[in-house]
């Protein structure tokens, strides 16, 4: 049994190793120097001697409870917090109500909101009036992107502040600090020690978490390895919410390498995706409207690949499923690129919405009846396989409309030889119907 708390501690005994090394000053917060280092956004408002009131977002585990603690500390205000999860409308009232009386004894009130974006928008409302008369400094903190989240009204009267996640060198120095108040190293081996680092995922409470997991299961004199390591913790998922961040976030960046024509990227971020859970159809039907969306006829061969893979996936099933998306994505990656059909799409729908419900040509509608003959239906009209090059040249559009160019191909991939078609046909059409 490890010996990482002392019996003369019975109180630290209990309390988690995250709990314990909760930094007593701001500069002692670490992995966020952009908000409180010596330039920091943070630093410059309590040296201005004004702190109006803050949305911090940023990743679990980033330290947005800590810094929210010690600007309460810093400030002189006293210390509220609650969880939007178990906080209805008449706790924050009963809240809001001991702050105004605090107020009135010449203390100010920093209440501090985790998950703040679980709030609905009647209960952000709420905030309003204690903000701007002054009776609390709010201090909400998010997981969420505060744009999508948040009231547009609470946004304006707060400071929205970004944390980062952890790199490896903040992490390095959180499990420093542990070894440095337990008085004791980690039993691991170089190596396991990186690989427990990236086993945090950024996030610092689970950089710690994992260590006193390493110290209760080691045995005395014991050294692990990463082999060791990984079957002693278990390795957690990575960070990624499938219906929010984390999930958007990869799913943009699988796009962009796609569109960028990188595959390795695109594989790499394919294979983040997978290995957190995410539905592999999912990724497929995205890889499918990349192959529309981003190369359509530059190689029509894209579209049949994806649709093809998705049915393999479904035929084969996980893991041997996956591989066949991974051949549609490298696929699509490495096609040429064209945005062409989009772009035409949206003009011809713009037109299609623009101009009404305009009648073709007569001389290109059926006439079935005499008296759609006598009122000229079909008239002129030339059966383009009897003409010379099995072209007439003729005009489709609404004589109201006038012609209208919508697609204008690439010149990459098979789209070049469809805009040499297409100026064929161009030439052909001013040669046959001169104007």
């Amino acid at each position: 049994m490890s010996d990482l708390f002392s019996a003369s501690e019975p109180d630290l005994r209990s309390r988690p190793l995250a709990d314990r090394l909760r930094p007593d000053r701001l500069a002692d917060v670490v992995g966020q120097d952009h908000l409180v280092g010596p330039g920091g956004t943070i630093t410059r408002m309590l040296e201005s001697g004004s702190l109006g009131s803050l949305i911090l977002w940023g990743p679990p585990g980033s330290g947005k409870t800590t810094v929210a603690r010690l600007l309460a500390r810093e400030t002189s205000l006293v210390f509220e917090q609650a969880s939007a999860i178990f906080t209805g409308v008449a706790d924050l009232k009963k809240l809001f109500e001991t702050a105004r009386m605090r107020r009135q004894t010449g203390k100010g009130t920093l209440l501090f909101i985790d998950e703040i974006h679980r709030f609905n928008r009647a209960q952000q409302d709420s905030f309003l009036p204690v903000m701007e008369d002054g009776t609390i400094t709010l201090i909400g903190a998010t997981t969420e992107n505060p744009s999508f989240e948040l009231n547009a009204a609470l946004l304006s009267r707060s400071h929205v502040l970004v944390f980062k996640s952890h790199d490896e060198a903040s992490i390095g120095q959180l499990l420093a600090r542990a070894e440095e108040v337990t008085g004791k190293p980690l039993p691991l081996d170089e190596e396991a020690r990186g690989v427990l680092i990236r086993m945090a995922d950024g996030d610092g409470r689970s950089a710690l978490t994992l260590a006193e997991d390493v110290w209760r299961a080691a045995r005395p004199d014991e050294l692990f390895d990463a082999k060791t390591l990984q079957e002693v913790v278990q390795r957690r998922a990575p960070v990624y919410d499938k219906a929010q961040d984390g999930h958007y976030n990869l799913i943009s960046a699988l796009h962009k390498s796609v569109r960028g024509s990188d595959p390795d990227a695109a594989l790499y971020y394919f294979c983040r995706m997978i290995d957190a859970g995410e539905d592999p159809l999912y990724v497929i039907r995205r890889v499918i409207r990349m192959s529309v969306e981003d190369v359509g006829l530059a190689d029509p061969q894209a579209l049949s690949v994806c649709v093809a893979a998705q049915a393999a996936y479904e035929m084969l099933g996980s893991p041997e499923g996956e591989l066949a998306i991974a051949e549609a994505v490298v696929y699509v990656a490495t096609a040429p690129k064209s945005n062409a059909i989009e772009v035409a799409y949206i003009k011809a729908m713009r037109a299609a919405k623009q101009n009404g419900s305009l009648l073709p040509p007569k001389h290109i509608l059926n006439a079935p009846t005499k008296l759609m003959k006598g009122e000229g239906y079909g008239t002129g009209y030339r059966y383009d396989h009897d003409e010379p090059d099995a072209f007439s040249g003729q005009d489709y559009f609404p004589e109201k409309l006038g012609r209208q160019t919508f697609y204008d191909p690439v010149e990459r991939g098979f789209e070049r030889e469809l805009r040499k078609r297409l100026d064929y046909w161009s030439r052909l059409r001013r040669e046959r119907n001169p104007r």
